[in-house]
């Protein structure tokens, strides 16, 4: 390296951190404190280490007495908490499985509660892996999952005791704890806060290493696999996010995504770091979650996509109970493709507010839209996040022109580092092949297609669902639609529609296959159309095509 370069990358450098710290200062995550609660911050980094969940330590540190948390129960400061999850950890330290294994693994099988994150600040605060279980497992694949992870301790609310009875018969060797229960003091599986009753006031010895989350990948198209995350990309992905969504510290928010996944945990994580007032309820309603954020004065929303769709569906004159235009600042959203119709209802009731991101569980936040960005094209996840840069190949790994589909490969320092299997993603040259096709337009925005095992060949031309799922949903007597490929002697797959009409449509078959041939060429028409009540989806918002029913040859 010549002086001129050394010169230009020193100075590259220090732009970047000028960058960084005038970012973090306006969010308010650099801010003036006292001299004890910053005393207090850098001890609970030097006890716990940094890691993906440490600001909820911290938050204790910042603002013991504020809000830090409202649930169904009632609220908590960020202090309560922090005592919670102290006794919790010190009753956890002392539990065996019935071979007498230490607790290493907490998995946690829970809604959006205080139960969820006593459960995260206990394992930040023992050093062990927190493993976030999606709620909407089937027993066995509860099961299958809890032994790969080799999961200790379940902790779990009393509504999926059923499945949780899979994981005993099939790993045997688990300690349980009961998160939530409809009736305190029911049922005969020790409840979390008869551990925390009995074990107030104590502290665990400082672990022997940061904790880490385990998140599992959405498993749309197959088993979930669990991808560990720690601190990745520290006060940089920090910096980037806070860079495109107006988060201020200390403002309440309300995280209505599902905390297990990884944008709900990513909502939770940015509110403790910032020392938020998180609000938030076991179930989504659309309603219920308006009058949160009226209630409690949020300037923030963190949804998924679908969650905007079912707040629009409201009748206008109960969204007319709601005028939070002016009042909220951001509703930052993630995890599925994006309704245009929906997003512009929703911004010209509420205001310009939604962003929407591109995320995933192995590289983090990829790229954000901006609600200007999201007028001009609704359906576009916006351009890369500062520290990360994109790359759409074709199948020689070639970049394509702006406006091509090809692979989306990403490069960034935020990206985990592999599955818990011992594996990971491949990469081409640095970049993280992400297993999504998608392209960039003119103004550099990028546009998610869809998977690239997702992709339809049929009579020899490709097929991406969402061109056809799009063009479906922009049926007025269509509410949504999911389209894959079966099976053709003739053509080798052909499409197959899902489709859920609007209430009171009296739409066709034949009347959405026309609508089709308009406007797409002839091979993206479907040739079976299949009307369902709704479509499967996880908690997460994303469509589980895997659980559509067989397709329906002639349409109904």
């Amino acid at each position: 390296m010549t002086d001129g370069e050394s010169r230009a990358t020193m100075t590259e450098r220090l732009r970047h951190a000028r960058w960084r710290t005038a970012t973090l200062a306006r969010a308010g995550l650099i801010a003036p404190l006292r001299p004890d609660r910053y005393a207090r911050m850098g001890l609970a980094v030097r006890r716990y280490g940094i890691s993906a969940t440490v600001g909820l330590a911290l938050a204790a540190a910042r603002r013991p007495h504020g809000v830090g948390l409202v649930d169904e129960r009632g609220s908590l400061t960020w202090g309560e908490l922090g005592r919670r999850s102290d006794a919790l950890a010190a009753g956890i330290a002392r539990m065996r499985t019935p071979t007498g294994r230490e607790i290493r693994t907490v998995a946690i099988l829970c809604r959006n509660h205080r139960g969820f994150v006593d459960a995260l600040g206990a394992a930040t605060k023992l050093g062990a892996d927190a493993l976030l279980l999606n709620t909407g497992f089937s027993g066995p694949q509860l099961a299958d999952v809890v032994a790969r992870e080799n999961a200790e301790l379940v902790i779990y609310d009393e509504e999926f005791t059923g499945l949780v009875e899979h994981a005993r018969a099939d790993v045997g060797d688990l300690v349980e704890l009961v998160a939530w229960q409809d009736e305190p003091g029911s049922g005969d599986v020790r409840s979390l806060d008869s551990v925390i009753r009995a074990n107030d006031g104590g502290t665990p010895d400082p672990p022997g290493r940061p904790a880490r989350v385990i998140l599992l990948t959405s498993g749309t198209t197959g088993t979930p696999k669990g991808a560990a995350r720690g601190a990745d990309g520290g006060t940089d992905a920090m910096a980037a996010m806070l860079d495109r969504i107006p988060w201020r510290a200390g403002e309440p928010v309300v995280v209505a995504a599902p905390m297990f996944h990884a944008w709900g945990f990513g909502q939770l994580v940015i509110a403790a770091t910032l020392a938020c007032t998180v609000v938030t309820r076991r179930r989504f309603d659309p309603e219920a979650t308006l009058e949160m954020v009226r209630s409690s004065g949020a300037t923030g929303l963190g949804v998924v996509p679908v969650m905007i769709e079912r707040i629009m569906e409201l009748p206008p004159e109960v969204l007319d109970r709601y005028p939070l235009k002016g009042r909220l600042r951001f509703v930052t959203a993630s995890g599925s493709r994006m309704r245009g119709d929906a997003v512009l209802a929703f911004m010209d009731r509420f205001g310009d507010v939604i962003h929407n991101s591109y995320n995933a569980t192995e590289a983090g936040l990829i790229s954000t839209a901006v609600p200007a960005d999201l007028r001009v094209a609704p359906d576009t996840a916006g351009r890369p996040v500062v520290g990360t840069e994109l790359r759409i190949l074709d199948d020689d790994d070639r970049e394509v022109p702006p406006g091509e589909v090809g692979r989306i490969t990403v490069r960034s320092g935020f990206q985990f580092s592999g599955y818990t299997s011992g594996d990971t993603k491949a990469f081409l040259d640095d970049y993280m092949v992400s297993g999504d096709v998608g392209r960039v337009d003119e103004a550099g925005r990028l546009f998610v297609v869809g998977r690239d095992d997702e992709m339809i060949v049929s009579g020899g031309e490709n097929v991406y669902p969402i061109e056809v799922e799009e063009t479906l949903a922009a049926h007025p007597g269509v509410r949504e639609a999911a389209v894959v490929g079966v099976e053709d002697e003739k053509f080798g797959q052909r499409l197959a529609a899902y489709v859920v009409v609007e209430p009171g449509s009296e739409v066709g078959a034949d009347d959405l296959r026309s609508h089709v041939k308009s406007q797409l060429a002839g091979y993206k028409v479907p040739r079976d159309v299949t009307f369902l009540d709704e479509l499967p989806r996880n908690d997460s918002g994303k469509v589980m095509k895997r659980e559509l029913p067989a397709s329906d040859p002639g349409g109904s």
